[in-house]
């Protein structure tokens, strides 16, 4: 299986250093996520049904009426290549890696190229899949561009698939008021910004007869009823979010400021960072020896790491306490 980051356990193994004392950023959540209410007793009880408030809160958040609950959006990456018969899958060359593993696995072609060749590629292409923002490199495309792309590949019978896992700091670029268009599916993720990892909740968007097809493949009881009445509560919370959503870029920004002062110029989201860079392999290790992890990416050319939010001040503090010790030792190191 493709690896993904907060493998604390594996950290632990490999360097010898105990679950606790590690300051985990090598996942993009948000570290100060949505306060979870108390779930009532029955929610545990039940099996879990379609949740009218929660499809109210998605639909008023989210701008469209179709969507389908799913358990967390790796469950519909998981099905969607199930719904196609063998395609030519295009996707960018670096990206969340679970898309290209699952339709590989499924018997699809896949291609991976780097994002500003997707236009003059796209006529070879049956589904096109796009993060927005990408993970882990932070590039964004613009909607009217997507939904150029989208009307390309709809007239052939292609699919435009865009993840939008990253996105709810600038909702005004989602494409889920656009996800009832045929061919055009849209992934989004309360995992990321409400920091809601752990309920495994998510929603797939596009036309009823898309979603039919897919809640086909998932089956009954997707989503568990606990996760339901927590991600509900969650976004129906417009004062969290708008309160969340300034506070995650202005932390963006100060984590970029505080990397670039340790000679890492990096480029990001709100809610992480990215620095491709031939010395990029040498400062996570050397975080590592710290126990401050960082997603490592070897496959990248050159390699690159990606960087999460700390939470509290003290994480912030010994996160620059760090980036300066390593930033010495680089120099050491140069001037030897």
């Amino acid at each position: 299986m493709p690896e993904h980051g907060g493998d604390l356990a594996r950290a632990s193994r490999k360097h010898g250093i105990p679950v606790e004392r590690w300051l985990d950023l090598s996942t993009g959540i948000n570290p100060l996520g949505y306060p979870v209410p108390q779930v009532p007793a029955t929610d545990w009880l039940r099996l879990p049904g379609s949740s009218e408030s929660l499809l109210r809160a998605a639909r008023d958040y989210y701008q469209t009426d179709y969507m389908l609950p799913v358990a967390g959006t790796q469950a519909a990456i998981l099905a969607l290549p199930r719904l196609r018969s063998r395609s030519r899958v295009m996707l960018a060359a670096l990206t969340y890696n679970e898309y290209a593993h699952t339709w590989k696995r499924h018997g699809h072609a896949v291609q991976a190229v780097p994002i500003c060749e997707f236009d003059k590629q796209l006529a070879q292409t049956d589904v096109l899949i796009v993060c927005n923002p990408n993970n882990p490199t932070g590039e964004r495309i613009d909607s009217v561009q997507l939904l150029e792309w989208h009307a390309r590949l709809s007239a052939h019978g292609g699919w435009l698939i865009v993840d939008e896992a990253y996105i709810d700091t600038t909702p005004e670029a989602s494409l889920t008021p656009h996800a009832t268009r045929p061919s055009l599916i849209v992934l989004r993720s309360l995992g990321k910004f409400f920091g809601l990892a752990g309920a495994r909740i998510g929603f797939a968007f596009a036309c009823v007869d898309l979603l039919r097809a897919l809640q086909d493949v998932l089956g009954p009881w997707t989503v568990s009823g606990p996760a339901q009445f927590v991600a509900g509560a969650a976004l129906a919370d417009r004062v969290w979010q708008a309160r969340t959503r300034a506070a995650l870029i202005k932390a963006g920004q100060h984590l970029n400021a505080l990397l670039a002062r340790a000679g890492v110029a990096a480029q990001g989201t709100a809610l992480f960072q990215w620095w491709q860079n031939e010395q990029a392999g040498a400062l996570h290790r050397e975080l590592a020896r710290q126990a401050v992890l960082t997603r490592w990416f070897g496959h990248a050319e050159p390699g690159g790491i990606r960087f999460g939010l700390p939470g509290i001040e003290e994480e912030w503090r010994r996160l620059e306490q760090s980036l300066e010790r390593c930033k010495n030792y680089r120099e050491k190191t140069r001037c030897e």
